[in-house]
C-alpha cells in the first residue's frame, strides 16, 4: 500500500477567519487527505503577537512570529493577514519557492495583482483568491470556470456586507445613516473605523477583481469609479421607497460599445437605486450576492453569507483543498486567464439612469422649462412625480420633483444636472442617484 504523501501547510494570520482555517484544518484532517489524496498538515502559524487571546483553542506549539521561515518550508501558503505589507513580500517569496498560495486579500490583489499573477505564472504554482470576494459565496471559480466558454457582458454585485446593513436599516425603520451605522458597529458588522467600508473602498477592490476574472483583463483599484453611501439620507431612502425602489451600494462591472464598435469596460462602486422587483433588491442585512449577465447563460444570481470566520474560511478552504488536488496529480497548476487587453473606461462612459430630486418654485411653466433643458441634453424623462409642499415660517410655496430618467450617457447626465442646478426656478438640486434594472 502506498503511504499517502504530506503537504506542509504555512497558515498567515490568526483572525477570525485564519482561526476557523487552523481549526478546520486539524479537526477535518481525515476528511480532507480522503478529498485530496494528501495529509494536509498545518506546520505553523504565523502571528503578529503571540500573546492576543483567541476564540479558537489552538496548540501553542503551532505559532510563531516567524513567518519568513514558516513560507520557505511550506507546500501549501494561506495567507490571512490582510493590508498590502508584509503580505505581499510573503506571498512573492512564497511563489518563487513553488508554493501554491491561497489568499482572501482583496486589497492586495486590487493594487498589485498583476505582479503576483506574473509570479505565480512564471513559477508554474497556483494563487487563489475566492475568500477576496463574497465570502462564503462561490463567485470567482463560476466565473473563471463554469462561465469560460460564455461571455459575460455584466456583473451587478452587493459586496459589502456592512453597507448592505446600514442601507436595509435606513429602508426598514426610517433610521438615519448615522444610527444605522452605529447598531452596525454594535453587532460587529462595521469596524470602530468603518471608512473602507462606507466610503466604498472594500466594494471598489472587490470590483476590480470580479472585473479581471469576468473580462479576462487585468483591472486595478485605480480603474475603479468609488462612491460611497455617506451622503445618502433618510429622506433619499423614504423617496426611493414611495417610488417602488431600494437603495444599494453597487460593484458594476461591464462591457460597453461604442459607436465605432470599440469594446471598453465600465468597473464602478456606488449607491444605486433597484426597483424592488429586482433580484438583488430583496437581499437584506449583511448578506452579499452577485447578478451576472452573460450572453448564453443568461442571468444568474449568486446569494450567501458575505463575511465571518466560519463562511469565509468555507471559501479558503476551497481553494486550499483544489491546490492541493493538483500538487498531487500533477501537471500544471491553474492560472489566471487574462488574455484580453480592453481598456477601463472613464465614468462619463458609461450608459445608466438617474434619479434626481429637485426642490422648485411652484409656478406655471416650470415643468416645461426643465423638460426643455433635459431634451436639450438629449436626456428623455421616464418618470416624473411631483409633491407640493410649504416651509415653515414661509409663503412662499415649492415644489418636490422626483424624476427618473432613462438610459443615457453618464456624461449627458451629469451635464444635464449641472445645468438644472442653473435654472432660476430651481431651489435646488436635493438628491442625484444612479438607477439600475429600469
Amino acid at each position: 500500500m502506498t503511504e499517502m504523501r504530506t503537504l506542509k501547510v504555512a497558515l498567515l494570520g490568526c483572525g477570525n477567519v485564519g482561526a476557523q482555517v487552523a481549526r478546520i484544518l486539524l479537526e477535518d484532517a481525515d476528511a480532507l487527505a480522503a478529498r485530496t489524496g494528501a495529509r494536509l498538515q498545518l506546520s505553523g502559524i504565523a502571528v503578529r503577537n503571540l500573546d492576543t487571546k483567541r476564540d479558537v483553542e489552538l496548540p501553542q506549539e503551532l505559532f510563531t512570529t516567524d513567518a519568513e521561515t514558516l513560507v520557505k518550508d511550506a507546500d501549501l501558503v494561506i495567507e490571512l493577514m490582510g493590508g498590502i505589507e508584509p503580505a505581499r513580500t510573503l506571498i512573492l517569496a512564497a511563489l518563487r519557492n513553488g508554493a501554491c498560495v491561497v489568499t482572501g486579500n482583496k486589497a492586495l490583489l486590487a493594487q498589485d495583482g498583476p505582479t503576483l499573477y506574473e509570479e505565480a505564472d512564471k513559477a508554474g504554482v497556483q494563487l487563489s483568491y475566492e475568500a477576496a470576494v463574497a465570502g462564503a459565496i462561490p463567485i470567482l471559480r463560476p466565473i473563471r470556470d463554469s462561465l469560460s466558454g460564455d461571455r459575460i457582458t455584466r456583473v451587478l454585485g452587493i459586496v459589502n456586507g456592512t453597507t448592505n446593513f446600514i442601507l436595509d436599516q435606513m429602508d426598514s425603520t426610517g433610521a438615519q445613516f448615522a444610527d444605522a451605522l452605529a447598531e452596525a458597529q454594535r453587532l460587529g458588522y462595521a469596524e470602530a473605523d468603518p471608512t473602507a467600508d462606507v466610503e466604498g473602498h472594500d466594494a471598489a477592490a472587490k470590483a476590480a477583481i470580479l472585473a479581471t476574472l469576468s473580462f479576462h483583463t487585468r483591472f486595478a483599484l485605480e480603474n475603479v469609479y468609488c462612491e460611497g453611501i455617506t451622503a445618502v439620507s433618510a429622506a433619499d431612502i423614504a423617496a426611493a421607497k414611495d417610488a417602488g425602489f431600494v437603495i444599494k451600494l453597487l460593484a458594476i462591472a461591464e462591457k460597453l460599445v461604442d459607436a465605432d464598435g470599440a469594446e471598453g469596460v465600465s468597473v464602478r462602486v456606488h449607491p444605486t437605486l433597484l426597483p424592488r422587483e429586482h433580484p438583488l433588491a430583496a437581499v437584506r442585512g449583511a448578506f452579499n450576492a452577485v447578478f451576472i449577465e452573460a450572453e448564453n447563460a443568461g442571468e444568474l444570481m449568486f446569494y450567501g453569507q458575505g463575511a465571518g470566520g466560519t463562511p469565509t474560511a468555507s471559501a479558503v478552504l476551497g481553494d486550499l483543498v483544489s491546490a492541493a488536488r493538483r500538487l498531487v496529480l500533477g501537471g500544471p497548476q491553474r492560472t489566471e486567464t487574462t488574455t484580453g487587453h480592453v481598456p477601463a473606461l472613464p465614468i462619463d462612459a458609461a450608459a445608466t439612469s438617474y434619479y434626481i430630486g429637485l426642490d422648485v418654485a411652484d409656478q406655471p411653466g416650470v415643468l416645461a422649462r426643465i423638460a426643455q433643458l433635459f431634451a436639450e441634453h438629449g436626456v428623455s424623462i421616464e418618470t416624473l412625480r411631483q409633491a407640493v409642499h410649504r416651509e415653515p415660517d414661509s409663503v412662499q410655496e415649492s415644489a418636490e420633483l422626483r424624476i427618473v430618467t432613462h438610459r443615457a450617457s453618464e456624461a449627458a447626465l451629469a451635464a444635464t444636472v449641472e445645468a438644472v442646478k442653473g435654472l432660476d426656478v430651481v431651489n435646488s438640486v436635493t438628491s442625484v442617484l444612479r438607477v439600475e434594472g429600469v
